[in-house]
């Protein structure tokens, strides 16, 4: 009755309203009359009329933006993507992007693309997009330097800092001595130019700089301790110096800056001795809390917005207020991560691509279309290159550093990436600097940043001696050594038992290594070393309870993949073990024949999905990232398909073939330590035919008679798989299982996939 009820009043309601809408238009038709001779009436359907409607929308600022922001994320991204892949950092290739999208190569070869994305009355809306984005990342640049650091370890490192800035500055100010006549702008001051270019000259990039420390695994040595510490040093001094010079340019004369500089100093102690606490006293009420809510959140957005507008107001631009509100964050890693978390897909991602393109914008290579303007380039590039490498390098060697670990200082506080961009943007604002000045400089901040690996790389092949983050080799003579290599804690600790159940009587011939791999751009450095704790927390734990000692081995890289083969390769191991999660198999057909859901769906739909003729791996159930891995890795490689794998008692070893032999090298391994129960099942009862395998074989069953148990293929029955810990498998002859077994997999337990 209700329902009826409910029907009736909602077709009264709908159908009455209805009318009463088509009786007021109507009515409203008749107004028409007395407007047509103001506004005449657009005739409906013709294709003119939609074409122009269109062109009015494609043409709307708002349009336009959307245009230029999905057009910018996709070519930067993808010019990221490609300077990783040759192994710089990705900066450089987002960089690289905005002087493509910019009049150097898109505006010259199509003008008349270029001027429909990228019309002139849209750039101030680009602009000042860009510019909420450079403040947001300034907010998280702050947030990642660690002022304990400094205070820890303050000696060493605010001497070599302070000598890589005035040196390169001295050099600059040198620079604009011989450049001012013929680059300066008119009516440009010597001071305000010469000052831009000895800031120019020595600024460092602190988050390129920590991403290639964190990259190339020397975070956790002495080594990488002094450049993080240098860096930041580096960081709040330029900072300041860059304050300080923007307040002597817009004042005009350095008297009248004093009043500009003197009231930044009372912002800074502001900052510090009043917002810090109050910040910190919300951080210590709701450290303890799961989550913030949105009132604590918008405090601290809040706050961030009011200290950019204060430094913009003063004079010293609101990039510095957004890094100075980043400093004084609270001192709690939860708080950090939080917001980092929430501002940095968004700035790094989204907006600041927008700045490069902007600066790609303002960078006309084409202007330097005279050999002299390219020497000029070339003279400026020298000085940017001697004063912070050999400045930077000199101080550490005087400090007392090696000439290794001086020239490696050098060559890492010569990047300058992203920082120099944000000073040659605030110059060419001003108009301090020259489009010419402007694109000069641009290329010395390509050149610099793109330099450092390979001068790495050179420094370390001069001196012939491996980075710090190698383990040192003290397994000598006939030691079995493993690396693991995990990515998530409960597979970790699965391969961790996996491991301990081959090396658990021969501890003193035996290490086993357990290392995480984790992308750079997903790690910051001041919270590195709590990052690594909580990784191996678990595997540590774990140890303890299997009596295992472990070697831990931590890195942040921009190729996972390449990096396992590398450190299994060069560290000379016996065994490296990986693992495939659930996480592969998940709404795939081999995850739901694995047990991964309780569907049992048709076997033989597997074959379809997973096995081809053309390769071993052709559309394997291995992932891209486990294929490059096999494809690189010379060492013996296990991969482990975890189905919670326990302990390892009882084990099934199928034999497909005599190439299946190096198997039984596993097999006793796992009996004389972990007393394991071995069924070998001879699958095409092939063994007595091949004189090798059945030797082998021979030889284990004399040797463990209780141990090992050969059974042909037609004794298993239906639920015999279920009962078993581990199965142990090579790469061929899973292949084999899949295409011709693919019932088995029903009921299979865990699976090591062996690679000889």
């Amino acid at each position: 009755m209700k329902k009826h009820k409910n029907t009736i009043f909602y077709l009264v309601i709908t159908g009455g309203f209805t009318a009463l809408i088509y009786w007021i238009l109507s009515l409203g038709k008749g107004l028409e009359v007395h407007k047509k001779t103001l506004l005449p009436l657009v005739e409906n359907g013709h294709w003119n009329d939609f074409i122009d409607s269109m062109s009015l929308n494609l043409h709307h600022p708002l349009a336009i933006l959307l245009a230029q922001i999905i057009t910018i994320i996709v070519v930067a991204r993808f010019f990221g993507w490609v300077f990783r892949k040759i192994g710089q950092p990705s900066v450089i290739g987002e960089i690289i992007a905005g002087i493509v999208l910019g009049p150097s190569l898109l505006g010259l070869y199509f003008p008349e693309f270029s001027l429909t994305l990228f019309p002139v009355a849209s750039l101030g809306n680009l602009q000042f997009l860009s510019q909420i984005g450079l403040i947001l990342f300034m907010y998280v640049i702050g947030m990642e330097l660690d002022l304990k650091v400094l205070q820890n370890r303050a000696k060493d490192a605010i001497v070599i800092s302070h000598a890589s800035i005035v040196f390169p500055f001295a050099l600059g100010i040198g620079l604009a001595y011989f450049v001012y006549f013929k680059f300066a702008p008119v009516g440009v001051a010597f001071l305000p130019f010469a000052l831009f270019m000895g800031i120019a000259m020595s600024i460092t990039a602190f988050p390129v700089l920590a991403r290639i420390v964190q990259e190339r695994g020397i975070h956790k040595t002495k080594l990488g301790a002094i450049v993080i510490t240098c860096a930041a040093a580096d960081d709040i001094t330029a900072w300041c110096l860059l304050a300080a010079v923007i307040a002597i340019v817009k004042a005009g004369t350095f008297v009248s800056s004093l009043y500009i500089i003197g009231m930044a100093v009372v912002y800074v102690l502001a900052m510090l001795f009043v917002v810090k606490p109050f910040l910190k006293k919300i951080g210590e009420l709701y450290a303890t809390k799961d989550s913030l809510n949105k009132p604590v959140v918008a405090i601290f957005f809040l706050i961030l917005i009011i200290s950019s507008y204060a430094t913009e107001i003063i004079g010293i631009h609101a990039l510095f207020g957004a890094f100075m509100t980043g400093v004084i964050m609270p001192d709690i890693t939860k708080f950090r991560n939080l917001f980092i978390e929430k501002v940095e897909d968004v700035s790094v991602i989204l907006l600041l691509p927008l700045f490069f393109v902007f600066t790609g914008l303002r960078t006309q290579i084409g202007l330097l279309n005279d050999p002299y303007l390219w020497k000029v380039t070339g003279f400026i590039i020298l000085v940017a290159v001697v004063g912070k490498f050999f400045g930077s390098a000199l101080a550490a060697k005087f400090v007392g550093q090696s000439w290794r670990d001086s020239l490696t200082i050098g060559a890492l506080m010569n990047t300058r990436g992203l920082m120099e961009l944000i000073v040659l943007n605030i110059g060419l604002d001003l108009k301090v600097l020259t489009p010419e000045v402007f694109t000069m400089m641009v290329i010395m901040a390509l050149v610099t940043t793109f330099m450092t690996g390979p001068t790495l790389n050179i420094i370390n092949y001069i001196f012939k001696t491996k980075d710090e983050n190698v383990l040192e080799d003290v397994f000598n003579g006939e030691k079995y050594k493993i690396l693991l290599s995990f990515g998530n804690n409960e597979k970790g600790k699965s391969l961790l038992r996996l491991a301990n159940s081959l090396v658990k009587k021969k501890k003193d011939k035996s290490t086993v290594t357990a290392m995480h791999l984790t992308l750079s751009d997903e790690v910051h450095a001041y919270n590195l070393e709590q990052y690594e704790k909580d990784k191996f927390l678990p595997l540590i734990v774990e140890s303890k309870i299997l009596n295992q000692e472990i070697t831990t081995l931590f890195k942040a890289t921009v190729d996972i993949e390449s990096n396992i083969a590398e450190v299994a390769n060069n560290g000379e191991y016996d065994l490296l073990l990986i693992g495939l999660g659930k996480s592969i198999f998940e709404g795939s057909l081999l995850g739901k024949v694995l047990g991964f859901t309780t569907r049992i769906i048709n076997p033989d739909r597997l074959i379809d999905k997973f096995t081809g003729k053309e390769g071993l791996f052709e559309n394997s159930p291995f992932d891209e990232r486990t294929r490059q891995i096999i494809a690189k890795t010379k060492t013996p490689l296990g991969i482990l398909i975890d189905k919670d794998l326990n302990q390892v008692h009882q084990v099934i070893i199928p034999i497909f073939s005599s190439e299946d032999t190096f198997l039984l090298d596993y097999a006793q391994k796992l009996i004389n330590n972990n007393e394991s129960q071995i069924i070998i099942l001879d699958v095409n009862e092939s063994i007595n035919t091949n004189f090798v395998l059945k030797s082998a074989l021979d030889s284990l069953q004399k040797t463990y008679p209780e141990n090992v148990n050969l059974i042909n293929n037609k004794i298993i029955k239906k639920d015999f798989l279920t009962k078993l810990d581990l199965m142990i498998i090579s790469v061929e002859s899973w292949k084999v299982l899949l295409d011709k077994y693919s019932i088995w997999l029903r009921r299979v337990p865990s699976v090591l996939i062996l690679k000889q």
